[in-house]
């Protein structure tokens, strides 16, 4: 019998000290409860999405530093971490000293070595190079050091035998990538398994949420373990880590599956977490009872990594306070919510910001929403500084150096976007700074997918919390909201009934059920197709299911939208041009400038969908298809 420690720890990126800290105290306590075997996800000392601090030698001395420190704690006891390993005799690719994503072993204060390997750690042998995945900028992989040294990474993949209280344990290494190997060549649990016998498989890994990962992930690594016949331990983190433009939140849902691939324990998500479990592995662990896992597909999940991911980041940035612009519309209802359930009521200060386009319904709406929540909240009208702001532009006279005159000409599109700007770069930026705190981004997936949104005005903020949450989806929490997290209808029904609209001029009028030129209930879904695809959808694709009667069983909208938004070949290829042109052209250079979005889904904008700057671009084979099906319509 092995009593094991599932240390599921919050990793701090960037702060080795801390992490330490979190890890010393962690062993203290399993020790108490005489834990044989100790387990810390991936980087779990140095932290994973780190950007270039991995160029710092200085940094790198300080990781082997702190890793001296859990080594020497591991007296009586085994602990296994995560942390970069480092050849300083030799360079990677880059010409930078080597380093390696790295599994640590140690056991009675020193670690343990075999002459199965040459390091006296085993090493990641998949380097995942996509999503927010940049391992091989920075690491070096057992498939590069097999070819160095001249033989087959085979060679390398050879499990490790430790003594634990007498007894030989043979544990094959994981490191996260390695497990989530069905589309590599190389397939390290197979060979561990065949370099064995193994008794137990361990995973140790950096694994940030994804809505619907933890189903894949238990179907892929139950199938691995049922085809080597022993059990495995996978161990996650929990926390938030971001490369700049992007930020993920860490689950953890650390799991262990017996040898039948059936899951027997896991720790609970987005909480730190030291689980103690007692195995039989002469038995495969067959001796506990099989264990459901939760669904991490519904709106329930979501909230958590909502919360959670928007409560970590916000305070880790040492954001206390939130200023948020309250339109009365559903986006804004949804950021006002989290913020205030995340901060508390004092601290969230809610501005409604009329201009004579405004109607009294949604004023009436924020006002009363404002008062539900229990926060600040205040008017401030922009109609008179926008207006001053147009008057100034159109008054103002331009003069070359020859002499030559001109004036400036504001359209209304043009006084649109002065109102959206007025919002977010005067009152809510001036309204920030006076109350101690930052204001919000409200923006949702779809707007940001597009460009719907204006350029240093309603974009603005310090963080897009919503940003990878679809229009559905922001009405699914919206409810969830009222009916769970509140228990009462803290956003007014009315809310959920108006046409969402951006009220910047008379045909944005929600009292005549005017409102934005994006129909949600079907571009959420094409413009999903754009970004998730994990083979990316183009208008080449769109137009072949479309020509087909196959496009909404394809991107999973209802069928007759199609019908009722778009009565021939030629409204619908317009409305696909149209969109297709601003995700790709004006959409990027202003997702650049838009602020760090919370990842949620497969593919969140920033670092996780990486772009150029190119113009828009149609495929030859995309000209036939309209050309065939334009010819058809006549």
């Amino acid at each position: 019998m092995l009593r094991i420690a599932l240390a599921q720890m919050e990793v701090i990126p960037g702060r080795p000290d801390l992490n330490t800290q979190t890890m010393l105290i962690m062993i203290n306590q399993a020790k108490q409860q005489q834990a044989e075997i100790i387990i810390f996800p991936e980087m779990s000392i140095p932290g994973y999405l780190l950007g270039d601090t991995w160029e710092q030698s200085a940094f790198l001395r300080d990781c082997e530093y702190f890793g001296s420190q859990i080594i020497a704690a591991s007296q009586n006891t085994c602990i296994m971490f995560g942390n970069v390993g480092i050849d300083w005799q030799q360079t990677g690719d880059d010409g930078r000293v080597r380093k390696y994503n790295a599994f640590f072993i140690a056991q009675n204060g020193s670690l343990h070595h075999d002459n199965t390997f040459p390091y006296p750690f085993r090493i990641k042998t998949l380097h995942p190079n996509y999503r927010e995945f940049d391992d091989t900028r920075h690491f070096y992989s057992s498939r590069k050091l097999a070819m160095e040294l001249g033989c087959a990474v085979e060679e390398l993949l050879q499990p490790v035998t430790l003594d634990i209280k007498g007894s030989p344990l043979t544990v094959g290494c994981l490191l996260c990538e390695d497990s989530w190997s069905d589309d590599y060549a190389v397939k390290p649990i197979t060979i561990l398994a065949q370099n064995g016998p193994v008794d137990l498989f361990i995973n140790i890994s950096s694994s940030p949420f994804t809505l619907g990962k933890n189903n894949k992930r238990n179907r892929v690594f139950s199938k691995q373990v049922r085809e080597v016949g022993a059990p495995l331990i996978y161990v996650n983190n929990v926390g938030v880590q971001n490369n700049g433009k992007t930020v993920y939140a860490f689950d953890g849902y650390s799991t262990v599956y017996n040898s039948r691939g059936e899951i027997i324990a896991y720790c609970p998500p987005f909480s730190p977490d030291l689980k103690i479990l007692d195995i039989e592995l002469d038995e495969g662990d067959l001796c506990y009872p099989p264990l459901s896992a939760p669904d991490d597909t519904n709106i329930e999940t979501l909230y958590q990594a909502l919360v959670y991911g928007t409560e970590k980041f916000t305070r880790s940035i040492g954001i206390t306070r939130a200023v948020i612009g309250l339109s009365g519309g559903i986006d804004s209802a949804l950021a006002a919510a989290l913020y205030t359930k995340i901060l508390g009521p004092d601290q969230v200060l809610l501005v409604n910001m009329p201009s004579c386009f405004n109607s009294e319904t949604t004023r009436n709406l924020a006002s009363e929403l404002a008062n539900n929540l229990g926060c600040y909240y205040t008017v401030i009208p922009i109609q008179h500084s926008v207006e001053h702001t147009v008057g100034q532009l159109q008054q103002t006279a331009l003069v070359q150096t020859d002499g030559k005159q001109a004036t400036l000409q504001v359209s209304d599109f043009m006084s649109e976007n002065i109102q959206a700007r007025d919002r977010s770069a005067r009152v809510l930026a001036g309204a920030a700074a006076a109350f101690g705190g930052g204001f919000t981004c409200n923006a949702n997936k779809a707007e940001l997918t597009v460009g719907y949104s204006t350029l240093y005005g309603d974009q603005s903020g310090f963080f897009a919390a919503l940003a990878d949450l679809w229009k559905h989806q922001v009405y699914a929490l919206s409810r969830y909201m009222n009916q769970t997290v509140y228990a009462k209808p803290v956003i007014p029904e009315a809310i959920f009934q108006i046409v969402p609209s951006a009220e910047l001029s008379d045909q944005q009028s929600v009292d005549q059920g005017k409102g934005d030129p994006i129909i949600y209930p079907y571009h959420d879904y094409l413009f999903r197709a754009f970004v998730e695809s994990w083979n990316k959808t183009t208008p080449e694709d769109i137009l072949e299911w479309y020509s087909q009667g196959i496009l909404a069983e394809k991107i999973g909208c209802r069928a007759e939208l199609l019908e009722e938004s778009f009565p021939d070949a030629a409204s619908f290829i317009s409305d696909l041009e149209r969109w297709w042109t601003l995700y790709t052209g004006i959409a990027v250079a202003k997702r650049i400038q838009a602020p760090p979005v919370l990842a949620l889904s497969r593919r969140a904008f920033g670092f996780d969908h990486r772009e150029a700057q190119n113009s828009p671009y149609f495929t030859a084979r995309y000209y036939l298809l309209k050309k065939a099906l334009l010819r058809g319509a006549c």
